[in-house]
């Protein structure tokens, strides 16, 4: 009676967490969505403690963790900048790659607790189970702290390639795949330990030639990993909630990390395997690119958008990571609404990679309060930017350069950009005249209809406000 009354919890949990994903589809029922995971969580959590043979102390150590984690997490959460969310995702990626790694261990010295054997005599179905979890989990660890250290700067964003990358990555595959085979046959400690540690290396050398300009497929692609790590696991010691939950979000992690790979033009196998790929994008942006005269670009002041702001009918505001380095967001929401005042209409172009995590300018601007239904996906604002007087670009580059639609040679040739170079008057907020993170000039810098506003991104804007309030 107790195990099946933990099965329907189990289940029931299970479908607030699929309805969490889908609240969180939209801005408009996010809210919602989070209220529903926080249930299912809490219904997970308590059948987990209700599970016949839960001893006293079983109990007390998994309420000690959650109190402890509870903490940590609520510490992290008040104070973290929204701006460093990517590396805190990648983060929490680490730390479920590694919690499936401590279970695969937990699993093979102590079958019995999960009712899969004994030490030395595993059940073969579960020793596969096992090492796939094991695998998935180490590689999972290992690239996110890689993921986590390029976003946070600790090192370096660019792509760090060496001679006979690929085939050592190749070579690495093959002997992990090996292993886990002896290991099935043999279900040695030694092969366990081999595949965890031949794991976090492939982990580490898959993600380090991945650049900068990758970063949101990356994080992506790693939380989907960290839901193939859960769901093997949870095959192993036979959770079904892990299995469920694991299967939902290694599955739209996939889905995600695909569609993203589309909006970069990149080929997802290519960033599966580690950059492939990245040499022709170094030589794009190398140095021949950087040995081309200066040419020249129209430069304004704060008060000169202003004055051409004031009398726009139609602006689009287009969001990207400079925005965020910047902290700009609120006194960009500060700046619409003032021009909303004067009779303007205002609207928010998103594109799926712009920042360095899936959604990243949606949480920001969500923070800044702007208005759900201001916001607009690449694919409904570019047929509007014919339309609008005014494109105010803040620190939005590689997504918005128009090679990517004129020039074959170029690294992001082919990448769906946001058409701003059809409004009447461009305004791109910039410190200065560098390439984006793929290396590449922006060639819409040098367009008749596009005038660099120079300086911080959130000064520039704030210069704006005070000459629109007066």
């Amino acid at each position: 009676m107790a195990h099946t009354l933990s099965t329907l919890a189990y289940l029931v949990a299970s479908v607030l967490f699929i309805l969490a994903l889908r609240g969180l589809s939209s801005p408009v029922t996010s809210r919602r969505g989070n209220l529903f995971g926080m249930i299912g969580m809490a219904i997970a959590v308590l059948a987990t403690l209700a599970q016949p043979g839960m001893s006293g102390g079983g109990v007390a150590i998994v309420i000690a963790g959650l109190v402890i984690g509870g903490a940590v997490g609520t510490v992290l959460a008040n104070r973290i900048e929204m701006t460093a969310l990517p590396q805190l995702v990648a983060a929490f990626h680490s730390l479920v790659g590694l919690a499936a790694v401590c279970v695969a261990a937990a699993a093979f010295y102590a079958p019995q607790s999960f009712g899969i054997g004994v030490p030395g005599d595993i059940h073969g179905q579960s020793l596969v189970e096992m090492s796939l979890g094991l695998a998935i989990g180490a590689v999972t660890f290992s690239g996110s702290v890689i993921a986590f250290s390029k976003l946070q700067g600790t090192m370096s964003g660019a792509p760090i390639t060496f001679g006979g990358q690929h085939w050592i990555n190749a070579g690495l595959g093959l002997l992990l795949l090996v292993l886990v085979i002896s290991f099935v046959a043999t279900g040695s400690g030694l092969l366990f330990w081999l595949i965890a540690i031949l794991s976090f290396a492939l982990g580490f050398l898959l993600i380090i030639p991945i650049g900068g300009a990758d970063m949101p497929v990356v994080v992506s692609m790693l939380n989907s990993y960290s839901g193939w790590a859960a769901a093997g696991i949870g095959f192993t010691v036979g959770n079904l909630l892990l299995i469920v939950t694991g299967a939902l979000v290694g599955a739209s992690g996939a889905i995600l990390s695909y569609i993203m790979c589309k909006g970069m033009n990149r080929s997802i196998i290519n960033v599966l395997l580690g950059g492939f790929g990245g040499e022709a994008a170094a030589a794009t942006a190398g140095p021949a690119a950087a040995q081309q005269p200066a040419r020249p670009v129209k430069s304004g002041s704060p008060e000169d958008a202003a004055f051409i702001m004031r009398n726009a009918g139609r602006i689009i505001i287009v969001p990207g990571y400079g925005m965020a380095v910047a902290q700009a967001q609120q006194v960009l929401r500060e700046m619409a609404d003032l021009l909303k005042k004067e009779g303007a209409s205002v609207e928010y172009a998103i594109h799926p990679v712009a920042g360095r995590m899936p959604g990243h300018m949606n949480v920001l601007l969500a923070e800044a309060n702007v208005p759900y239904d201001d916001v607009k996906e690449l694919e409904e604002i570019n047929p509007e930017f014919a339309e609008a007087d005014v494109a105010y670009v803040i620190g939005a580059n590689d997504v918005t350069n128009p090679a990517a639609k004129t020039d074959k040679s170029s690294a992001i040739y082919g990448m769906p950009i946001l058409d701003v170079e059809r409004a009447r008057t461009v305004f791109f907020v910039k410190r200065g005249m560098s390439s984006g993170y793929a290396g590449v000039e922006n060639e819409l810098f040098f367009r008749d209809n596009t005038m660099m506003l120079f300086g911080d991104a959130k000064k520039v804007t704030q210069q704006i406000v005070q000459a629109l309030q007066h």
